[in-house]
């Protein structure tokens, strides 16, 4: 039951020699996001192969590496790149860079990534606000022995990401003139996308973004305790009635002008924490 806090502070210790910074936010970003990254002021990045027990990130456009800094004056750590159960990582290998950040000091995670749309209202580009998540992955991050040190064995999670946070970050994007909506995030196993059927069945669960990602973060945020944002961006229109072949490179295209929406969105967020 202490393995995997063993673990983690190696992690930390690894990562100390690299960066004294306390982050009181992190950040995940998913595709499109290098952007942010490239704010972070004072910025330290840490390759993952210098983090013991980081898996690799395999995934294109994700750089890999852990960025230490400040944003718009908050102390952050970001991670570019994730790490994607359909990778073939278990659960907990996906979400031990969580578990770090909160050693680390880490009391806020936003966490951001690509998703097809499930949404008629939803557009290509379009940026989403997590408010609930599903999750359809067949696994589960806190399965096994619980070390209560790092969390209960039965977290709630009535409300997984924070109210407070949410309404600041609809208030910014209106501010900003960046349209930001509301929606349900259902995570699948992947790495296939979804069949006409299988839409047809997540959006009459309640959906409207569909993903490989995120919910085993969140669920360990939870359970450490940390305050969530989540943001999805829809890079693909995922109607049972006109689906078309996903096309990848479009994908990802459309993944990065979300991105720079975003990339603009976040650190304005970041500058009004202390109102929440």
């Amino acid at each position: 039951m202490h393995e995997l806090r063993s673990k983690i502070e190696e992690a930390v210790r690894a990562i100390r020699r690299h960066s004294a910074r306390s982050p009181r936010v992190g950040i995940i970003l998913g595709t499109g996001l290098g952007g942010l990254a490239a704010q972070i002021e004072s910025s330290q990045a840490i390759p993952y192969a210098s983090v013991p027990y980081f898996p690799a990130s395999t995934v294109e456009s994700h750089a890999g590496q852990l960025v230490c800094g400040k944003l718009r004056g908050v102390d952050v750590i970001a991670m570019e790149g994730r790490f994607h159960f359909y990778e073939g990582y278990s659960m907990q290998e996906v979400t031990f860079p969580v578990r770090v950040m909160r050693a680390l000091g880490v009391e806020i995670l936003i966490v951001t990534n690509a998703a097809g749309g499930m949404n008629p209202h939803h557009d290509l580009a379009d940026l989403v606000i997590i408010e609930d998540h599903i999750n359809l992955m067949g696994d589960n991050p806190l399965r096994g022995p619980n070390d209560a040190a790092l969390g209960p064995r039965f977290p709630d999670m009535s409300h997984p990401y924070d109210r407070p946070l949410m309404a600041l970050a609809q208030q910014t994007a209106l501010e900003l003139g960046i349209p930001c909506r509301k929606g349900v995030f259902v995570a699948v196993a992947g790495p296939n996308l979804e069949t006409r059927a299988e839409y047809r069945m997540l959006r009459s669960m309640g959906a409207d973004l569909v993903g490989m990602s995120t919910v085993p973060e969140v669920i360990v945020a939870a359970h450490a305790g940390l305050r969530v944002l989540g943001f999805s961006i829809v890079t693909d229109l995922c109607l049972p009635d006109a689906l078309e072949p996903a096309d990848i490179k479009q994908i990802i295209e459309v993944a990065g002008r979300g991105g720079e929406r975003l990339s603009r969105l976040i650190p304005h967020i970041l500058e009004k924490l202390e109102q929440v």
